[in-house]
């Protein structure tokens, strides 16, 4: 007697074209947070797989060891990948959880205002900035000389700093309510954030509240850079899509021919300009006086470019 349920297998079909599609054709926020959620999955099953073969603690570790940043530069020398791997890497449930809730709450705050090209590389920067606090800081300071060996960063902490303290230093009066507290303007929800690392540095995970940091200041640094008219992200961005290049298939050449410019053609050209001219305006405004300064046509004028 054949007990298959039919539908199984279509529904599972369903759910992982579902995921692949959504990864897609997603927004970049989306990717990252599908990314951490995929590497914590994976470990997790690293470590039931070793749990079965009997494996020591230490080897069933085996993927976090090697992904893991370490502090010691002798040892971070045989794995330069770490700096980019530790910033998806989680080992505890409560860990990846809120990450991915300040990623989400934050990075949907910081696509109203900028493009996703630019959130992708305050992610991956702010993280090696903060890759790069916490082993300067584990190799120069006296205090952690006897943790040096074996001291190690996971997490992508460093780079939801970034994305925090670069939305943040964009429009600080940004307003969103908290559950039990209200309304509550972003500045003070990003200093409670940098008081807690400052306290809790000598307390414990001193690599991690480093790390922290390390993002914060790259957040703030890219926002503050990018107002005076200077995108350091550019050459990074430009690298990017080269790599990407390498993984996404060519599209046919497709050849069109020029022709003459209508009267349809100049007037869509000038309604272009005199938006983009619109929205310049708009953004000046916010980093001048904040979000919550803008009428409601202006917000919705941002929130349609954003879309666009």
């Amino acid at each position: 007697m054949n007990f298959n349920n039919p539908y199984q297998s279509y529904s599972h079909q369903n759910i992982w074209e579902g995921i692949k599609s959504s990864f897609k054709e997603g927004s970049n926020l989306s990717r990252l947070i599908y990314i951490n959620l995929g590497v914590f999955i994976l470990v997790k099953i690293a470590a039931v797989v070793a749990f079965l073969f009997g494996l020591a603690p230490s080897e069933g570790n085996f993927v976090l060891n090697w992904l893991m940043l370490p502090a010691d530069t002798s040892v971070l020398l045989f794995r330069p990948w770490t700096v980019f791997t530790y910033m998806f890497l989680h080992e505890g449930f409560l860990h990846i959880l809120f990450n991915m809730l300040y990623l989400y709450w934050f990075g949907k705050i910081f696509l109203s205002f900028l493009d996703q090209k630019k959130l992708l590389s305050v992610y991956l920067l702010g993280g090696l900035t903060g890759a790069s606090i916490f082993v300067f800081a584990f190799n120069i300071f006296p205090v952690f000389a006897d943790r040096l060996a074996y001291s190690v960063a996971l997490g992508a902490s460093a780079s939801v700093m970034a994305v925090v303290f670069a939305t943040v230093s964009y429009s600080p009066n940004y307003i969103v309510n908290l559950v039990f507290i209200g309304p509550v303007k972003i500045k003070y929800i990003a200093l409670v954030f940098i008081l807690l690392d400052v306290i809790q540095l000598p307390q414990g995970n001193a690599g991690g509240h480093l790390a922290h940091f390390g993002g914060a200041f790259y957040g703030w640094f890219f926002i503050n850079q990018l107002q005076k008219g200077r995108d350091v992200s550019l050459g990074f961005n430009q690298m990017m899509d080269t790599v990407f290049s390498w993984f996404t298939s060519k599209k046919k050449m497709k050849v069109t021919h020029k022709r003459k410019k209508t009267g349809d053609d100049r007037a869509y050209n000038k309604a272009k300009k005199q938006k983009q001219e619109s929205l310049n305006v708009i953004l000046e405004k916010i980093s001048k006086s904040g979000y919550d300064s803008l009428s409601k046509e202006e917000k919705e004028i941002l929130f349609k470019s954003s879309n666009d």
